[in-house]
């Protein structure tokens, strides 16, 4: 089983370019069921013991939404396996993951977001080069994965869009507004001179690519620094980004386009986010609500 978990690991990590963080969610939950089963070869593993192992979690009281993302890692797992001729039939394809009420998606609002780009102190390179992160996440709507991703030449300063590389490995061009650009132009000046040649857009201290964990401690420091009471991570700001786009008039189509999502009931989500907005202002504002 072990063998077979580290062949899927590789399929996520270079065939789909997952994050480093979802592979790990992957390969845990993989690691738990592995650890379930007798010892057995992963071609006997039939509906049954799949059965059993969802009945193993139930009994661990696990909330809806756990039980179904690890459902969902089963799947891929044995999709992986049947199409790769390791097995014959997937076990997990007539298994149903519970159903579950779907969360709205944390966002901040526009006044939160000016007062986030505007905290960093431009005196210093540290903060040129978080302006350039924040204003680049939130401009592009981006992955923190693809932040990390970008390159140098990925930025094309006059079109104002940067390439950059999603999920399956799909390459997309993001419009960057001009408050971005400025800002990545701006730590590009004040980047130290001896790394001019370095490929990668975003460096850390000792002149390497920036890693996603970085960027987290960023996001985090400003939140802090400005008492935003609401659980932030960076992928907050692209929720902004998507909210802030449909509340001022753009299509879902495009949005999905932007955010890179290869189906449109994914970004359906964000149709929710700026209803409820609606009719909180509809609440508040007529007479007769």
């Amino acid at each position: 089983m072990k063998r077979y978990i580290g062949k899927f690991k590789d399929y996520l990590t270079v065939e789909k370019n997952y994050s480093a963080h979802t592979v790990k969610s992957y390969i845990s939950d993989l690691f738990e069921f592995s650890d379930f089963l007798p010892k057995t070869e992963i071609a006997s593993v039939d509906y049954l013991v799949v059965r059993k192992f969802l009945g193993h979690l139930r009994s661990k009281n696990l909330s809806r939404r756990s039980v179904a993302r690890k459902v969902s890692s089963l799947r891929m797992f044995f999709r992986f396996l049947q199409r790769d001729g390791y097995i014959k039939n997937n076990p997990v394809l007539s298994i149903s993951a519970p159903k579950q009420d779907r969360k709205l998606p944390v966002f901040l609002d526009e006044k939160t977001v000016e007062k986030l780009m505007d905290a960093p102190d431009l005196k210093s390179i540290s903060g040129t080069l978080d302006k350039a992160i924040l204003e680049t996440l939130y401009s592009a709507g981006i992955r923190v994965g693809e932040l990390v991703g970008i390159d140098t030449s990925d930025v094309d300063f006059i079109s104002g869009v940067v390439k950059v590389l999603g999920k399956g490995r799909k390459e997309r061009l993001a419009p960057i507004g001009d408050r971005a650009v400025n800002a990545i132009r701006g730590y590009l000046e004040s980047r130290n001179k001896k790394w001019s040649d370095k490929k990668a857009l975003f460096l850390n201290k000792f002149g390497k690519r920036l890693d996603q964990r970085s960027v987290r401690r960023t996001v985090d420091k400003y939140i802090k620094r400005l008492c935003i009471k609401e659980r932030v991570s960076p992928h907050t700001l692209r929720h902004s980004f998507a909210t802030h786009l449909l509340n001022r008039g753009a299509d879902l189509r495009s949005v999905q386009e932007l955010l890179g999502h290869k189906n449109l009931s994914t970004t359906q989500i964000y149709t929710h986010v700026t209803t409820e907005r609606l009719k909180s202002v509809y609440d508040k504002a007529h007479p007769r609500a």
